[in-house]
């Protein structure tokens, strides 16, 4: 059964910070093969989604991402990024619901305020599949193809 929770950088434990920065670095530099400072001061501005799972008896990270207020990343934008789901936990469309539930926190705190992401090139499909659109050229991000997307302002409160 999964465990669902938002926490600010404050809130984490040190088990659960370690797990996070595990699994980010699991995914994102060992099996992605990209060599980078996934430590890069923006943690401690964010709002943390983490996905617990106990199902098998021994609980683990089973899904993260993590999500920033507006002018912290990009100007005049709040932000989603980290989007990860464990090898272990992989085919149970947890990448969607952590996205749809970062979407959802978002549109909650932040209304009238466009969603910026830098998003893996190959993932854009599924991103504008829950209404991001891409903005400008395909770029190199620490030697993966990245495309700037947005998904415009919702609503005024």
């Amino acid at each position: 059964m999964l465990r669902w929770q938002w926490k600010s950088f404050r809130e984490l434990t040190l088990d659960e910070l370690y797990a996070l920065l595990a699994l980010r670095q699991e995914v994102f530099v060992v099996e992605q093969r990209s060599i980078y400072q996934d430590v890069d001061g923006l943690d401690a501005a964010s709002l943390h989604l983490l996905a617990h799972d106990d199902a098998d008896g021994v609980p683990f990270l089973a899904a993260y991402l993590r999500i920033l207020p507006p002018d912290v990343k990009f100007p005049g934008a709040s932000s989603l990024g980290r989007v990860v789901t464990s090898p272990r936990a992989r085919g149970r469309g947890l990448g969607r619901e952590l996205v749809e539930r970062g979407i959802a926190r978002l549109d909650a705190d932040f209304p009238t305020v466009p969603i910026r992401i830098s998003a893996q090139h190959y993932l854009q499909r599924f991103y504008e599949s829950t209404g991001f659109h891409a903005e400008g050229d395909v770029y190199d991000e620490d030697g993966i193809p990245h495309i700037e997307m947005v998904r415009p302002q919702r609503r005024s409160r």
